[in-house]
C-alpha cells in the first residue's frame, strides 16, 4: 500500500473544517463521544489482519508484540474511556467557605477545542491512536499526523479512518517535514507529539508562537541498575525481553546496564541463554524478532558498533539488506564511549561495570532525566536509595518495559525526556480544560453589603472572619518549632565578630563569637541568661564524626 502525502493546498482547509466542526458543538455530546470511541475499537478489531500486515511491512513486528504494545493497548484505552466517561466528564464540586455555602461551586471538564496529534514510527498504531482516544473522549476535534517513516501503517489508517470515524471531526494529514511545518503554522488548542527531543524542540518552538500548550513524549538513555544480590537468570530474561522487544526500538527500552562488579560474566551468560530461549539458534530466522525500521537507522546503529571501544560479547551480527541486527551485548563500556552519547534505539545493550551502584547514581544524575529507570535488586534499602536519589519519567523495579501497559499509571517523561503524561484518565485530562465555575443566586443581597464600598474597619474585620480560615499555628508555636528542630551544625568557617550579611553590618558583643537569635523575644533571652548564671547552660551539640554509610 502506497502512502500519498496530503497536498499542501488542502491542509488549511482541513484545519478550518475541524475548527468549524468544534464550534458547531456536536462533539461535546457524551453519547457522540462514546459512539466514536466504539467505532475506533471496531476499526482495530475488524481489521486485525490488515493491521498486522501493515505493521509487519514497516517493522517486521511479530503479532504478539503488536497485540501487547499496540492494538491491545488502544482497544483497552477505548474500553476504559467508554466505561468511565460519565464519571470523568462530570462536574466536580469543591469545598467552600461560609460565604459561598449556598452557591453552586464546581469544576467543569470542558474540551480544549481542536487538537493536533503527531505519532511516531516505532509504535505507529499505538502512539497515534492511544492519545486520540483521550482527545475524542474529552470532546475535541482531532487532526492526526501519522509518521511517514512507517508508511504502510500510515496508508492503512488513512484508508480506514473515514470508514469508521466522523470525518467532520477527525481527519488525517500525511506528509514529512514540509507538511508538518505547514501544520504548525496554524493555531491548535493542544499539540501532542511523540518522537525525538530534537524534533520536540521544533514542535515546542512553533507552539510557543501561538501560545499553544504541548504534551511531548520524548525519550532518553534509560538505565538499568543491577545489584550483585539478584537472581541473575530471571534478571537476564526480563531485561532481554524489555530490551529486544520491537528490536530495541522502544523509547523506554533499557538503554544501558549499570552492573555491580563480580556478576558481569554470569549475567552475560544468562543473557545468551535467554536470547537462545527466545529466538532459537538463528535469531534472523525467528518469527519473534523484529527488524530495524529503515536503512538510515540501520547505518546509524552500525556506526555505533564500529566506533565503540567496548567488547562485543554477544551478538553483533548484521545484515543490511534484511535490516537485521542481532541482540548485541557490549562489555567494558566507559562513560565517554560512543554508545553512551545518545539514546541507542536499537538492539545494542552496553554494560557499564561499577564497584558500587552509587557510582552509577552519580553518572545518571550528570545527564538528562531519562524516560524510564530500572532497578534489579533484592535489597529494599538499595532500591529506595536509587529511587530517592535519581529522577526519571517512570521507574520499574525487578522488571522492564511493563509499566507502559498499565493504563492507570500515567506515562510520560520529565525534563528533556518529556512534558506531560497520559494513559487512562490522564489521557482524558490532557485534552480537557478544568474550568472553574461559581453559580450564584440573585438572593441574599444584604450579605454582600460587607464587600461593597464604602469600606470601614468594622467591615474589614467581618470580611476577614467570613472569608478566611484562622491559623492554628504561629506565634509561640513557631518559636517552639524552631527550637525543637535546630538547623544542622555548620561546616563553614564561623563568621568573625563583625561581618556583613546582605550589605548590613552585624556586630556580636558576645566574646565567644555567638550571637543571640533575633527570633527570640527579649524575655526568652533573659531566661537563657538566668540559666547560664545558675550553671545550667545547654551546650550546642558537637558535629558527629560518624561517616554516613549507604547500601549501594
Amino acid at each position: 500500500m502506497t502512502l500519498t502525502y496530503t497536498p499542501m493546498s488542502e491542509i488549511p482547509k482541513v484545519v478550518q473544517g475541524l475548527r468549524s466542526a468544534f464550534n458547531a458543538g456536536f462533539t461535546r455530546s457524551l453519547d457522540y463521544r462514546k459512539q466514536q470511541l466504539r467505532a475506533m475499537y471496531n476499526m482495530i478489531s475488524e481489521n486485525d489482519a490488515a493491521i498486522r500486515d501493515a505493521v509487519f511491512q514497516d517493522l517486521h513486528k511479530p503479532p504478539a508484540e503488536l497485540m501487547i504494545g499496540e492494538s491491545g493497548m488502544v482497544k483497552q484505552e477505548c474500553i476504559d474511556a467508554i466505561k468511565n466517561l460519565d464519571k470523568w466528564a462530570a462536574n466536580r464540586s469543591v469545598k467552600t467557605g461560609i460565604v459561598n455555602k449556598f452557591d453552586n461551586v464546581h469544576i467543569r471538564k470542558d474540551p480544549l477545542g481542536m487538537v493536533l496529534i503527531i505519532g511516531a514510527w516505532n509504535y505507529p498504531l499505538n502512539l497515534l491512536l492511544a492519545p486520540a482516544v483521550g482527545a475524542i473522549a474529552a470532546g475535541n476535534t482531532v487532526l492526526l499526523k501519522p509518521s511517514e517513516v512507517a508508511p504502510h501503517t500510515a496508508a492503512l489508517l488513512t484508508k480506514l479512518l473515514p470508514a469508521y470515524l466522523d470525518q467532520r471531526a477527525y481527519r488525517i494529514v500525511n506528509g514529512a517535514a514540509d507538511e508538518t511545518t505547514l501544520l504548525l503554522e496554524h493555531k491548535f488548542d493542544h499539540i501532542f507529539y511523540t518522537g525525538s527531543g530534537q524534533v520536540g524542540r521544533i514542535i515546542m518552538g512553533a507552539a510557543a508562537k501561538q501560545l499553544t500548550p504541548v504534551t511531548l513524549e520524548l525519550g532518553g538513555k534509560s538505565p538499568a541498575f543491577i545489584s550483585r544480590d539478584v537472581d541473575i537468570a530471571i534478571t537476564a530474561r526480563r531485561l532481554a525481553f524489555g530490551k529486544f522487544f520491537n528490536c530495541g526500538q522502544t523509547c523506554i527500552a533499557p538503554d544501558y546496564l549499570i552492573v555491580e562488579r563480580g556478576i558481569e560474566d554470569k549475567l552475560i551468560e544468562a543473557f545468551k541463554a535467554s536470547i537462545l530461549e527466545f529466538y532459537g539458534t538463528s535469531v534472523q530466522s525467528s518469527n519473534s524478532y523484529g527488524r530495524i525500521v529503515n536503512k538510515s537507522h540501520f547505518l546509524r546503529l552500525k556506526a555505533l558498533l564500529d566506533q565503540t571501544k567496548g567488547e562485543v560479547v554477544a551478538g553483533g551480527e548484521l545484515d543490511e539488506d534484511n535490516l537485521f541486527i542481532s541482540p548485541t551485548l557490549v562489555l567494558g563500556v566507559e562513560k565517554d564511549d560512543k554508545l553512551m552519547e545518545g539514546e541507542i534505539f536499537g538492539p545494542i545493550l552496553p554494560l557499564m561495570v561499577v564497584d558500587r551502584l552509587v557510582e552509577g547514581v552519580k553518572y545518571v544524575n550528570q545527564g538528562d532525566q531519562p524516560l524510564a529507570l530500572y532497578v534489579f535488586s533484592k535489597n529494599k534499602k538499595a532500591i529506595d536509595y536509587i529511587l530517592d536519589h535519581t529522577r526519571s519519567g517512570g521507574v520499574v523495579v525487578n522488571d522492564a518495559l511493563v509499566h507502559f501497559i498499565v493504563s492507570n499509571l500515567p506515562f510520560g517523561g520529565t525534563g528533556p525526556s518529556g512534558i506531560g503524561n497520559y494513559h487512562g484518565k490522564r489521557s482524558f485530562d490532557v485534552f480537557s480544560h478544568e474550568r472553574s465555575a461559581l453559580i450564584k443566586s440573585m438572593g441574599m443581597e444584604k450579605l454582600n453589603d460587607l464587600r461593597y464600598p464604602p469600606y470601614s474597619e468594622k467591615k474589614t474585620r467581618w470580611l476577614d472572619w467570613f472569608l478566611f480560615d484562622k491559623a492554628s499555628f504561629g506565634g509561640k508555636a513557631a518559636i517552639d518549632n524552631a527550637t525543637a528542630n535546630p538547623p544542622p551544625p555548620s561546616t563553614t568557617t564561623a563568621p568573625s565578630a563583625s561581618s556583613t550579611i546582605n550589605g548590613s553590618s552585624t556586630v556580636s558583643s558576645n566574646p565567644n563569637g555567638r550571637t543571640s537569635s533575633p527570633a527570640l523575644p527579649e524575655n526568652q533571652h533573659r531566661k537563657a541568661a538566668a540559666k547560664s548564671e545558675n550553671g545550667s547552660t545547654s551546650h550546642a551539640p558537637e558535629a558527629s564524626t560518624a561517616t554516613t554509610t549507604t547500601v549501594v
